[in-house]
Formats: C-alpha cells, structure tokens, sequence
C-alpha cells in the first residue's frame, strides 16, 4: 500500500529527507532532535485514522485510549529483495516480522508489556520500523489521546500524565505538530490544540486537521467552514479536513485507496464543503501535499541550527576521545616514561603547573590555587582592623593608670597579639581544605581513567598535607611566641605613629614620648606594626609549607612510586574506558 503522501514526498523533498534519513541511520537522533511530525488530538478524535492514511499502515484503533505509548513510526524505503518487513523494538527487545496483518496485534502486545493490560499509560517509547519499496522515509510519531476524567480504573492524574507526555514531544523546535480536532466537537474546548499554542504561539510549526466531518449536526456546516478559513482560530499553516476509513468500513474490509477514493466523492458531492476541494484545504491527498511542503521548509530552517548542533557534538566527542586517549604503554621502559609524563605538577594545563615551577625556581604567574588562597589569607587583614578599633577604644583614657611602666606596655601588647593567633589557625585549616579540593581535581584530570592511580596519590597528598598542616602549626607557633618580644626598628615606628597621631614626632624626640596622652596611640602604632608583619609573614609560611612543599614532596612520592613498583598495574584502566574507545 501506497500512501497519499509517498509520491509527492519522493518528488519534492527527495534530497531533504535523504539527508535526515542518513543522519538518522548514523545515530545522530540519539542526541539530538531531528525534524519530525507528531500526531497529537484529544481522546478518540481519530488521529490514528490520519497517521493510518498518510502512512500506509494500519495502527491500532478503537474506543477509548488506544495509544498507550508513544509510537514512533519509522518509514524506510527499501528497494528490491524486501516486499515488506517490520522491526518492533521496545524496552531493549527487538522482533521482527514480514506479516503487516500482525502488525496491530503485536504493537497491542507491546504496549500490555510496557504500560500493563487495562488503560494505563507509560512514558516508554515503542519504535515500528516498516521497511518496503511502497513507503517513504518518513518519521511520525503518535502519542496517546488527551482526557479530562479518568474512567474504567484509570488513576486520577490521568491526564496531566498525558499532557507531560505530549509537551515533552511537541515542545521541540524539530517537530511539526499535527493537532487533529473532530468537527462534532468545539474546537475552542480541544485541549490539544490549546496546549499547541502554548509551544508554537505563531502557529509556525502547527497543522490542524479536522476529522470525522460526516458526523456533524446539520445546520453547523457554515461554523465548520469558518474554522477551515482560519476565522475561528487562526493558524499561521492553517486547516485542512479529512474523511479518513471509519470502523464500519473496515469491517467491510475496504482498502485505504478505496477509502481515499470514497473521501474524494464525499467532498464533490457535499453541499457546503465541496468548495473545501478547489482550495485544496480537504482529503488526505491535500494534507500530504501540504504537509510535505512544510516539512520540506521546516527542515531548510532546521539545517543550520543542526549543522551547529552536530559540529558542537562532534567537538565534544573529539575531547572526550582525548580523555579516554589510547592508554599506557605496556612495556615497563614506556609505562615509567608515561607516568612521569602524567605526573600532576609537570602537566601544562594542570592548575598545579605554576606551583610546580615556582617550587623549582622558575618564574610563573600565580594558578588558580594561589589566587584562592590569596581571596582567603585577607582574613587577617579584616581581623586586625576590629582588633584596632576594640583596643584603641579601651584603653583611651587610661594614661592616670601609669603607662611608664613597660612591663605593662609590654604584657599589654603581648595579650591583644595572642588574639590574632585563633584565626591564623583557622585560616590554616580552610586553606588546607581549599587546596586538598584543588589537588584533588587535578589528580581526577591527570589519572581520570586510572582509579588505582588515583586512589595511591590521593592518599600520598592527604599524608602530605597533614604533615605539612602540622609543620605550619608549629612555625606560626613559633612566630607568635617570638611576636611576644616587643622589637621593631624606631623609623618604622614612628611612620606608623605619625600616621595614627596626630601631631608629628621625629627621631630626636623619642624621650619625650613617655606621655600619658599618647599612650592609647603609641599602642596602637606598634600593634598596626605587629599586624601587619603578620598579615605578610603568614601568607608566606602557609604557600610555603601547604603549596610550594607540597608539591615539591609529591613530585618526589610520584617519581618514587618508578622503583620497585608494578607501573603496568598502576596504570590499569578502568573497566568502562576500553568500551568507550571501541565505540
């Protein structure tokens, strides 16, 4: 069987759904959407009968929902060898057969195995490829029936189930959207046309076909021809109707070009929609030639945005290929040359390269774990300004106390300096944190099909850093203790004194600063001067010992793991990387 749309489609777009059809055949529908025709109606408004006529296959059809699941028809034009053949695949199972006069029972079957026996519904795709020199490449894809009220022990979210089912579909660009809408009904009540409108507001993308007109009430033919004017509600692509095969004729054993023929006599023959043939806006004959027109210019405007579409997805699989790479090398001398090569710190795009370089001398611009921790190690800095304002306040005003005494200067100072200790500490903390995330990233890019690898020098940089952590503890440690001998140069001093006071005082002055006046500033100058070598020392101690130490001791583990080690077992890759590479 022929359908009404094979020649013209084999005519006008030959070249277009040639091209879609290769790209289909390579796969590339598995990733991105391709230019498609979705059957979408309310709940028995005949779009199977539409699907059925301008394929050439008969689908399932009755009361009730029918389509279950959706049904992606594939239609293959095969020439010579293969009078017709039909491949059903479902839920990774695959059965193929050459009777067409099975085809019902087993899509029937198909969807009682996804979806269960009753009116359930199941958001699994079922594909019918037909294969025949009497078809053309072509995909449409139909989709269950929209309802309101669930009935026959249907669950009560029927119908929004139905509805997510079809926005899923009709909400891509790719597809055009065949809306079918009985003409007994009002079409401003048909769900499926409302939810249309939603995804394609212009109406650019959407088809609407008005089925069953035999069956309207007399005295609404003038109503009905106002909708296929596009009066009613206007469609950019308009209307068209059609008298598809009912189930008496079926029945009667009449063949769809027999229907098609009946189609075209009742249209001639009609009093009002006779008019509908000369505007070409009826028969089934009608919508094959307007369809495939607007597939044909859907799938021109579609090209450039799926040509993009697949160099993206080509670039993607390029570096996911380089990922995967073609493994280690399986003699000893090579697997050691590899993995010296992978080593975390000498990779160039590795965010530990500069590290790397500065801890061997050599210049380089800070990487992104120095500027992480650098955002961080401006805690100190923050820290000392509340500390400024905290100490000045309370101790403003105390000079009849005596400060001449400087053991009580000294113990003073020694007291608000111990403060700054905690969050020194703290900061030691966060930025181990920030660089074991750091070094663990790079690790995952280095050695990412190496999960052996990976585990090793994971725990070689968590023993590292956790001896490292300690040896900065004691160093700032040690820095605090040595901050509680009160010492700094007097030009230092004073530049810090003169900033704070305000009166200005030199070198030669200094015996005459025992003044009680200005012994709240003289506390403070000398606490900015503490503060301040701090806010420099200990950035210092924590790259040194957390960065720089670090990544020297890893080199060296790394480089150690080369003696007396299994490198062809180190370098085991994983179980799904091997796959990937024969795909």
């Amino acid at each position: 069987m022929r359908g009404a749309v094979h020649s013209h489609l084999e005519e006008s777009i030959r070249p277009y759904i040639d091209l879609i059809d290769t790209l289909r055949s390579a796969g590339i529908h598995k990733d991105l959407a391709l230019p498609t025709i979705i059957v979408i109606g309310d709940q028995s408004s005949g779009k199977s009968s539409v699907l059925e006529a301008l394929s050439g296959v008969p689908l399932p059809r009755g009361s009730g929902i029918v389509t279950r699941c959706p049904l992606e028809l594939r239609l293959k034009k095969v020439e010579g060898g293969v009078s017709w053949k039909a491949v059903l695949s479902y839920n990774d199972k695959k059965n193929e057969f050459v009777d067409s006069s099975s085809l019902e029972t087993r899509v029937h079957e198909a969807q009682d195995e996804l979806a269960g026996k009753g009116v359930a519904i199941r958001d699994d795709l079922i594909t019918l490829e037909v294969m025949s020199p009497g078809v053309c490449d072509l995909t449409l894809i139909d989709l269950p029936g929209i309802t309101r009220v669930p009935v026959n022990g249907q669950p009560q979210d029927i119908g929004s189930q139905i509805k997510r089912m079809i926005m899923k579909y009709i909400e891509k660009q790719e597809t055009i959207n065949m809306v079918v809408c009985p003409c007994n009904t009002d079409i401003a009540t048909t769900e499926a046309l409302k939810m249309a409108q939603e995804v394609d507001p212009d109406g650019k993308r959407t088809v609407a076909i008005l089925t069953k007109p035999d069956l309207i009430d007399k005295g609404t033919e003038k109503r009905i021809l106002r909708i296929v004017s596009n009066e009613v509600i206007p469609l950019r692509k308009g209307y068209i109707m059609v008298k598809c095969r009912g189930q008496q004729q079926i029945d009667d054993n009449i063949s769809l070009e027999e229907s098609a023929d009946m189609e075209r006599d009742f249209f001639q023959n009609h009093e009002h929609f006779s008019c509908l043939l000369q505007e070409e806006k009826a028969t089934i004959k009608s919508l094959a030639v307007k369809l495939s027109q607007h597939l044909v210019d859907h799938i021109k405007k579609s090209l450039r945005q799926l040509n993009e579409q697949i160099k993206k997805k080509l670039w993607d699989l390029r570096n996911e290929l380089k990922e995967c790479e073609a493994g280690p090398p399986q003699d000893p001398r090579g697997a050691k040359k590899f993995l010296i090569q992978r080593n975390p710190g000498r990779h160039e795009k590795s965010p530990l390269h500069p590290i790397w370089l500065a801890s061997f001398g050599s210049n380089s611009e800070s990487g992104m774990i120095i500027l992480t921790v650098q955002r961080h190690l401006v805690t100190i800095q923050d820290y000392k300004t509340a500390e400024r304002i905290q100490f000045s306040h309370k101790y403003r005003g105390r000079e009849l106390l005596g400060f001449g005494n400087y053991r009580m200067f000294e113990g003073d100072l020694q007291k608000h300096v111990a403060t700054l200790k905690a969050p020194a500490i703290k900061l030691l903390n966060t930025i181990k944190e920030i660089i074991l995330e750091q070094f663990t990233d790079v690790v995952n890019q280095c050695f990412q099909n190496y999960s052996v690898l990976q585990n090793i020098i994971m725990n070689k940089i968590k023993n590292i850093q956790s001896s490292q952590q300690a040896k900065a503890e004691q160093r700032i440690s040690e820095q605090f203790e040595m901050e509680k001998m009160i010492y700094t140069q007097d030009p230092i001093y004073l530049k810090f004194l003169n900033e704070i006071s305000d009166e200005k005082f030199s070198e030669d002055e200094l015996p005459v600063f025992d003044i009680k006046s200005k012994y709240s500033e003289m506390l403070e100058a000398y606490y900015e001067i503490v503060v301040q070598r701090m806010s420099d020392q200990l950035p210092m101690m924590i790259s040194f010992f957390m960065l720089k130490e670090t990544a020297q001791l890893l080199s060296i583990d790394m480089l150690s793991l080369l003696d007396g080690a299994n490198v062809s077992e180190l370098l085991f890759e994983n179980s799904d990387v091997a796959p990937q590479k024969i795909g």
